[in-house]
């Protein structure tokens, strides 16, 4: 059985309630021998930390700017604090996490994406290996998106194309964006419950898909390329909304390649 990518936002994992809830569902799939992985990221708890000490988020094009003091709070936030406490909600339902970030092991290289942005990586290669082992042995691995390169600098990557870049790599079957958000909203404001990889990029060039939405579109275009065979953007907060998703049922929304011909 292939592969199911769920990448979490920061936000669905900030309260412990909703982190327990999709933990728990997460465990279930595993349990019914889906093999799972997750991506994280943890935007709102990194915001969150550099306040606390004074210092500002900048932001470029939605990326944040990534000075070496971030570069610590990254690795402090990330691939400490909420990766462990995803790692221990995991393991409370039942599947065993083992909480890891794109530096281990290689698993994504990166390079600078833009001096501008300091320490922002953009992937470049994925070695899955590490993965495979631990799902072929019935661990959840939980990735934070931070990675590295050979000469051992420290990357923080954003967590879409984290997503993207680890589910091409494992050629998963499907990546599912668990976010606060409905679904992919058309210019009437309704919920397209079907898209593919074309009618999406005509979203972004009439204006109607801006921000955070285009960049998690162009994630998943990028990600239908490169192998996966279908996206699914939904909100994480509904009750049993990877259940819902995994029996197929008609949530948020669902991106494809292209249409089958009949």
């Amino acid at each position: 059985m292939r592969t199911v990518l769920v990448k979490l936002g920061g936000t669905l994992l900030d309260a412990p309630e909703s982190r327990a809830s999709l933990a728990a569902q997460i465990a279930r799939a595993r349990q019914s021998g889906i093999p799972m992985v997750v991506v994280h990221g943890g935007g709102k708890q990194m915001t969150r930390f550099l306040a606390e000490r004074g210092i500002e988020s900048r932001f470029v094009n939605g990326l944040r700017v990534t000075t070496p003091e971030a570069i610590d709070a990254v690795l402090k936030v990330f691939t400490g604090s909420v990766n462990k406490e995803l790692v221990a909600a995991l393991n409370a339902a039942g599947a065993l996490s083992v909480g890891i970030s794109g530096i281990d092991a290689l698993l994504a290289e990166a390079e600078q994406l833009d001096p501008a942005l300091g320490s922002v990586g953009r992937v470049t290669r994925v070695n899955p290996l590490v993965i495979r082992v631990l799902t072929e042995n019935g661990f959840v691995p939980s990735i934070a998106c931070v990675a590295g390169d050979r000469q051992g600098r420290i990357y923080n990557v954003n967590a879409d194309q984290m997503a993207v870049a680890i589910a091409s790599g494992l050629a998963a079957s499907q990546l599912i964006f668990l976010t606060d958000v409905p679904g992919v909203l058309d210019g009437a404001g309704q919920i397209r419950p079907a898209l593919t990889a074309a009618e999406s990029e005509a979203l972004i060039a009439s204006g109607i898909a801006t921000g955070g939405m285009q960049a998690k579109l162009n994630a998943a275009i990028a990600a239908l390329r490169s192998g996966v065979e279908q996206v699914l953007i939904a909100p994480g907060a509904t009750e049993n909304i990877l259940e819902r998703l995994l029996d197929g049922q008609s949530v948020g929304t669902r991106m494809i390649l292209q249409e089958v011909a009949a």
